[in-house]
């Protein structure tokens, strides 16, 4: 029988392979006959939402990505940004969902894995990894098991290879009860003149494969992803890959030795779709094609057919085009590091690719219309039906609760409670480039033979995005810079991880046009480059879809790593600050989902202008050494804030906290206003600090002062809460560990 013989076209086996019929009759006619089933499956990979960015790509071309310091921008394995002195960082952050959902360990260990290949596939060595991490409601009989597992993921892979962990965040919402997400940044260090490009350049040029062997783990990854979730969710277990840490490391250190070398041509990543996406991508961008003889692919697992080989997503795995006549020097440098490593094909002209097995064509395809020849999709939008509903609040059915225990609760929730549990289970030293660690409102991590240091944050609050989705894609951009400014830097570049349901549904589509325009108009006002990225559609199960969730990383530069700074308070009689002022906002709140169980009204609104002068001047601040500590209101607002930056330091030390205000007592304390800074100073800088806030135009008022082992409040000269630190701390930072480790 011919293995490369189609079964009959049916809607059923094309729906297995999630093409439409328009796109079936699209494939017929482009290569001008009926596809055979290795080219299906080939087509059904590089056409899914995964590997095309079909829905998203009109909307992602809107975002700016140039800038004085971009050194690549979108379309490579990672984005690459100039940090002068002859380095450059590399970073991106990606997705693995799905996978994680389905099998939590080997789905978030390959989702570090594979980021980390993204990285050094560039020529760049890997320094840090942070993680944004979604999970649902606390009490969702799944959710304990999910976010054990995903965590031991990351820490087996992370820690084994030998990549810091230091930072990110975690929220839970029932809104991810059938729909986890695991995004995972990496960031590395490279010489500006040695970055290296996925391109199948110079005919005659032999390709290479090296890494681990193939197996039949990952078939179908990229179209899994895809498509929404439903009962048979479980039965996709087998197109979870399985990944192998120790194998990574090797395969790290044997490509950084051999970019060391002027052999290499072109070098990508066998990630989404495996061997097909490397190999047609790195063709395409060459303008080139490519003859490939996958009888020489390295396999684990007998009687592979054509069509597994090319759609395996098994780990660790990358493609290299090397000058013709080096291939033995390169085949000598990988196996020395104990890795599999063929050569499999060479360039060739033309543009076709041309595969063979078991002495056959099993593959003969222009590589143009594989890649780029998918129908132009242009989804129809449509503003949610609810959201008008969704944006109304009635405060006057609301009570003005206790300050002191609403603080407490807050800080048992589990988005705000302390994630110390996580943290402790990750290596963030290892290299010893860590500066600030995991708990400040970014990692700090220092540049190696400089004075200079990098600041990195993920952030996104999910709810803002459901109540407003063009908001959501502000704030989370607004936010995660605001992070990386109150560490002492100054942002340089984004990297952006886009989480949305089915692109199918106008609503969905809505949102993510929304976010999308809400992160780019942030970005150009701010002149910060959009240089990486990725989208994760349909995470939905059964229709019910997640929250938009525009997870957002941001890069930020310290010329002078001695003046980075954290949030925790520093000394005894230190003024506090607060850098902005406060609203009558409460809607989308954590205060707001604690006292109601509702996520309601309208979410903070951002004004662009102030934001930029509050960052503006918080960030001249802390470079002309006034500040001691800088923390931004974010989750539970101004009195979290303040209890969190008693609580974080090494010595908790309380304040004292008097206030004057008209606001309601809940949305002055628990509010969630945007543009908030809490600072730290001197008294002696007062003076000045007051002055040069009123030159700015930036509202700036001393709040309270640094002392004592208790944290209190006065508000309009009574006393609303006195609670002993330690006491906050304990319950801060036990509740969520304790849930984590609770038996049944």
């Amino acid at each position: 029988m011919d293995p490369t013989a189609c079964p009959e076209i049916t809607d059923a086996l094309l729906d297995e392979h999630n093409l439409s019929r328009e796109e079936y009759q699209r494939i017929v006619e482009l290569i001008g006959r009926a596809p055979n089933w290795v080219e299906l499956g080939v087509f059904s990979a590089m056409w899914s939402e995964h590997c095309s960015y079909k829905s998203s790509k009109p909307h992602l071309m809107t975002l700016p990505t140039q800038g004085p310091r971009v050194i690549q921008g979108p379309g490579e394995n990672a984005g690459v940004v100039d940090i002068g002195d002859g380095q450059a960082v590399v970073f991106k952050i990606e997705s693995h969902n799905h996978p994680s959902f389905i099998e939590p360990y080997q789905g978030a260990a390959t989702g570090v894995g594979g980021i980390l290949r993204d990285i050094f596939t560039m020529g760049a060595r890997p320094i840090a990894l942070l993680n944004s991490l979604r999970f649902g409601e606390i009490t969702h009989p799944k959710t304990r098991y999910l976010l054990n597992g995903v965590v031991s993921g990351i820490a087996g892979y992370g820690n084994c290879i030998g990549v810091p962990t230091v930072g990110g965040e975690i929220y839970f919402d029932e809104c991810y009860n059938g729909n986890i997400l695991v995004n995972v940044f990496s960031l590395g260090l490279v010489k500006a003149d040695r970055i290296f490009l996925g391109n199948a350049s110079g005919v005659g040029n032999p390709v290479i494969y090296v890494g681990s062997k193939t197996g039949r783990d990952g078939i179908h990854g990229a179209s899994m992803a895809s498509a929404e979730f439903d009962d048979k969710t479980e039965e996709k277990r087998p197109t979870v890959q399985v990944g192998d840490p120790f194998t990574e490391k090797l395969l790290l250190e044997a490509c950084l030795e051999s970019m060391k070398e002027d052999w290499i041509v072109g070098v990508q990543d066998m990630g989404a779709a495996g061997l097909t996406s490397s190999a047609f991508e790195m063709a395409d961008r060459a303008g080139l094609g490519l003859e490939l003889n996958i009888d020489q692919v390295p396999m684990r697992e007998d009687g592979m057919s054509a069509y597994e080989v090319m759609l395996s997503e098994s780990q660790e795995r990358m493609l290299f085009v090397v000058q013709a006549g080096r291939e033995d020097e390169a085949l000598t440098t990988f196996r020395k590091w104990d890795l599999s490593a063929e050569v499999i094909g060479r360039v060739v002209e033309g543009d076709r690719m041309v595969i063979s097995h078991g002495g056959r064509t099993v593959l003969d395809l222009p590589v143009k219309a594989v890649v780029e020849g998918g129908l132009a999709v242009t989804r129809p939008t449509k503003r949610p039906a609810n959201l008008d509903d969704n944006q109304k609040l009635d405060l006057t059915k609301i009570e003005i609760p206790d300050t002191g225990k609403t603080l407490k609760h807050l800080l048992a929730t589990p988005t705000i409670a302390h994630k110390g549990f996580v943290w402790e289970q990750y290596d963030h030293m290892v290299r010893l480039n860590t500066l600030v660690l995991p708990g400040s409102d970014a990692a700090v991590l220092r540049v190696p033979g400089t004075q200079k240091a990098l600041a990195i944050s993920v952030d996104c609050n999910s709810r803002y995005g459901y109540l407003d989705a063009y908001t959501g894609g502000q704030i989370a951009s607004a936010e995660a810079c605001r992070n990386v400014v109150c560490s002492g830097a100054e942002p340089i570049g984004v990297s952006n991880c886009l989480n949305f349901g089915n692109p199918e549904n106008p609503e969905i589509m809505w949102q993510f046009e929304q976010a999308v325009r809400g992160l780019g108009d942030w970005c150009r006002f701010m002149d910060i480059p959009v240089v990486s990225g990725n989208v994760s559609l349909y995470n939905e199960t059964k229709g019910e879809a997640i929250f938009p969730t525009p997870t957002i990383a941001v890069v930020g530069l310290i010329e002078n790593a001695d003046r980075h700074c954290t949030q925790n308070f520093k000394r005894e009689g230190d003024r506090i600050g607060l850098i902005g002022q406060s609203l009558e906002e409460i809607g989308g709140s954590e205060y707001l989902k604690l006292v109601s169980s509702e996520i309601k009204g309208k979410p903070p609104r951002l004004d662009q202008a102030l934001e930029k002068n509050v960052q503006a001047l918080c960030l001249d601040w802390i470079q002309n050494g006034h500040l001691a500590s800088a923390h931004d209101c974010a989750e539970g607002g101004l009195a979290v804030a303040l209890a969190e930056c008693a609580m974080s330091g090494e010595e908790m030390l309380g304040a004292k906290i008097i206030l004057q205000s008209t606001l309601r007592p809940d949305a002055l304390w628990f509010g969630e206003t945007q543009s908030r800074i809490v600072v730290t100073y001197s008294p002696d800088d007062e003076a000045q600090l007051i002055a040069e806030a009123k030159k700015a135009n930036v509202p700036f008022e001393v709040i309270g002062t640094v002392g004592g082992n208790r944290l209190q409040f006065q508000l309009n000269g009574d006393s609303v809460m006195d609670e002993a630190v330690v006491a906050l701390n304990r319950i801060w930072t036990s509740s969520l560990e304790e849930y984590a480790n609770r038996v049944g």
